[in-house]
């Protein structure tokens, strides 16, 4: 919780500066970054120089039509949106990635990933294997739930109401996004633009209204920095005291807002051009779903990447519920799915991947980008396919990974890995492999053993790691 006071338009010294929640026990944030000049941080030569942006396609994406198209199969199991080359010799795409085929040598895809069952939850960013936990609250149990420098969460949760606020609630039916596990709230991740228990972690409170949403935060935070010009309110401040403020007022807020991005990297990255008239009155129950992460698909990764460049740790974006492509009385079929949802994954990922290559952040920044399972081979009778564990998509790109590569093969119909399967406990020891030395952290005083024998259940995915 960060708290600023307002009485008769005037600040009241005393009371111009708290921070309450975000996992630090009541200290002021003016305390903190001082006791944080007097020490190094435990978890400095543990954590590396990186951060993850976990995309999570909620609703079980398919395997056939997004990277894997099964082309020389029979009609009704191969890709209903057909095939195009990519820029890897003989590596094709569904039909509906005509920029992210382009860009193929600069993502890896593995085609023998299988999350186990096809149950809607949300696995694998919160699972068993995960301790029950958001991923990125194992990250902010080792770096710390803020960076000692800026006050900025380590862990961040967006969801389509975080850029359009008419935008339908995250769907937890099927899981918590911002659950903890046992590892304890304060490790919990930080979500702008929603209510709830995550939102107190930042607040900004006045004596005759309380804020809490993303918007606001930023105006309130504006008029603070004019006040504050335009007062004598920093004089007399010592440099730590100074160096809230600044931090509080400035670049937390700035991490968190879009208009200071250039409007041509904003215009890049949006998706609302994809939105047709038409697609706002469809007959599915989901339709709106699929309306809300087309307005916000893009812009939700543009504001991971600036929070990654900030120096957040781990940002989980979800799509909502939108992958269950039934063709049913709820979902559309895969055909007409695929354009709701396969274009503007192809628009956002690959503005996404060619923004971090032209900024070099492709060795600091990973994504990753897949569902809670995939679908069945075979269409069904009505156009759809159904739940399926047995294989599932999976893309990533970044991180100081390699790339161009396509790891494990898939059976003749795209039904299960004909190479040795990549489960879940191989992508989270990707991922921790890839932000912590995890030989220090084997030997991190405190850390639940729990954490670490995350380290040792299973190695990482094979041909990604450069040795």
């Amino acid at each position: 919780m960060l708290r600023f006071w307002d009485h008769d338009s005037r600040f009241r010294r005393r009371e111009f500066l708290q921070i309450g929640g975000l996992g630090l026990g009541g200290l002021q944030l003016a305390d903190l970054m001082q006791s944080r000049a007097n020490a190094t941080t435990l978890a400095s030569p543990i954590v590396k120089d990186r951060a993850v942006i976990f995309l999570f396609l909620h609703g079980g994406p398919s395997q056939t039509e997004t990277f894997d198209p099964k082309m020389t199969a029979p009609v009704g199991v191969q890709s209903a949106t057909g095939e195009l080359q990519t820029s890897i010799p003989g590596v094709t795409f569904g039909g509906t990635f005509p920029r992210l085929s382009a860009l193929a040598d600069k993502v890896s895809i593995v085609r023998s990933f299988a999350t186990g069952d096809g149950n809607h939850d949300i696995k694998p960013i919160v699972c068993r294997d995960t301790l029950n936990a958001n991923l990125g609250s194992l990250y902010a149990r080792v770096a710390g739930p803020n960076r000692s420098d800026s006050g900025l969460p380590t862990n961040v949760a967006l969801f389509p109401k975080a850029i359009v606020e008419t935008a339908k609630p995250a769907v937890t039916n099927f899981g918590d996004f911002t659950s903890a596990g046992t590892l304890g709230n304060a490790f919990r991740p930080f979500v702008p633009g929603a209510q709830g228990e995550a939102q107190q972690n930042m607040r900004l409170q006045f004596d005759r209204s309380r804020l809490d949403d993303r918007r606001h935060l930023l105006q309130q935070l504006d008029q603070i920095r004019r006040n504050a010009d335009k007062s004598d309110l920093r004089t007399g401040l010592d440099q730590i005291q100074q160096q809230a403020f600044d931090t509080i007022v400035g670049g937390v807020a700035d991490a968190f807002d879009l208009s200071k991005e250039d409007p041509r990297t904003v215009e890049r990255y949006d998706t609302c051009s994809l939105l047709r008239p038409d697609d706002i009155s469809r007959k599915w129950k989901n339709h709106k779903n699929y309306v809300d992460n087309v307005q916000s698909l893009g812009k939700l990764l543009l504001l991971a990447r600036r929070l990654c460049e900030a120096g957040c740790g781990f940002v989980t974006v979800t799509t909502n519920f939108v992958w269950d492509m039934h063709s049913d009385v709820n979902n559309a079929g895969v055909e007409e799915g695929m354009r709701y949802m396969g274009l503007p994954l192809d628009h956002a990922l690959s503005a996404f991947v060619e923004d971090l290559y032209q900024r070099g952040l492709d060795d600091r920044i990973l994504l990753i980008a897949c569902g809670e399972m995939g679908r069945t081979p075979r269409i069904n009778a009505r156009g759809g396919r159904d739940h399926w564990g047995g294989l599932a998509p999976l893309l990533i790109t970044g991180g100081g990974l390699n790339m161009g590569r396509v790891i494990g093969q898939s059976s003749r119909d795209a039904g299960e890995p004909a190479s040795t399967p990549v489960r879940i406990p191989n992508l989270i020891s990707t991922v921790l492999h890839t932000v912590f030395d995890v030989g220090q952290l084997r030997l991190m005083p405190g850390v639940p053993r729990e954490l670490t024998q995350q380290l040792i259940n299973a190695d990482p995915i094979p041909g990604l790691i450069q040795t």
